[in-house]
């Protein structure tokens, strides 16, 4: 396995291997690899001739208020893993080499962005849509893959590859969960024991919604009510929000006639959970 710390040399890789004929599955992560990620690693290398990691805590999807000093890192259990699944390449940089000194463009998508998460985290989509465009400029997957635990990312992402033709396939793959229904997410590490027990709530009570939809519920208040009135049953969990969107625009379904995301984010203390449901009505 490969590891490449600057840009030029992760991107000849993936020309060596697209010019031996083999195409490149790309997974973006910020490194703290969990059972989730290695889903996604599993899926690239099924589906594609060679898999390159690219482990990057972003600087630019965090304000300056949140956790970038905090969050956690161990990249040398992150290459045993990736080089466990056969990885081929890792490609971790600094913040300086995707950043140099006067690096100055942003990518961004406001309507998309602002709502949901971009509510209370303003700059985060456009950190993400940034750092994503210029992943995929180095590394020139034929695919890449995301999980679906962060659904308003990959919508946002899905827009900007369409809108700017970008030449490769974004992958959604199902979020993977605790055995007691918690979605995995690197922040689950902050928990203390007395929260990680209360954290489960969230994903129950999307569950409730979406049993409401399958049985026919089409009023996403119903669906919110659902999800607020479960919430506000542990004591200890802090309902940030609860929406139902199209996710093609992400804006605010009353009636659901078409697909939609039914995403939540609640707090535990200082840690933000965040999770969701993809109800299709017109799926069998």
């Amino acid at each position: 396995m490969e590891i490449f710390r600057t840009i030029n040399p992760a991107r000849q890789m993936a020309r060596t291997w697209k010019a031996r004929g083999q195409s490149v599955g790309v997974v973006p992560t910020m490194g703290f690899l969990h059972a989730g990620h290695e889903s996604l690693i599993r899926r690239a290398r099924a589906e594609n001739g060679q898999v390159l990691v690219t482990v990057f805590v972003n600087p630019t999807q965090f304000s300056p208020n949140e956790d970038l000093a905090a969050y956690p890192r161990d990249l040398g259990r992150d290459l045993a893993i990736c080089e466990s699944l056969g990885v081929g390449a890792v490609f971790c940089p600094e913040p300086g080499e995707m950043y140099p000194p006067g690096f100055a463009t942003q990518v961004s998508l406001p309507s998309m962005s602002q709502v949901l998460c971009g509510r209370s985290r303003p700059h985060h989509f456009q950190g993400v849509c940034t750092v994503c465009a210029k992943l995929f400029a180095i590394t020139e997957p034929d695919r890449a893959y995301f999980g679906l635990k962060d659904a308003q990312q990959y919508f946002i992402l899905r827009r900007m590859v369409r809108d700017l033709d970008l030449d490769l396939e974004l992958v959604p793959c199902p979020i993977v969960r605790e055995p007691d229904g918690l979605a995995l997410s690197s922040r689950n590490s902050y928990l203390d024991p007395a929260e990680r027990r209360a954290a489960p709530v969230l994903s129950r009570a999307l569950r409730l919604a979406g049993e409401l939809a399958a049985n026919g519920e089409r009023r996403a208040r119903e669906l919110i009510g659902a999800i607020e009135g479960t919430v506000a049953g542990e004591p200890l969990a802090r309902l940030d929000y609860a929406q139902v969107v199209d996710t093609e625009t992400l804006s605010e379904a009353d009636q659901i006639e078409s697909e939609v995301l039914v995403a939540a984010a609640m707090w535990l203390g200082r840690t933000r959970l965040i999770d969701n449901l993809i109800f299709d009505p017109g799926a069998r």
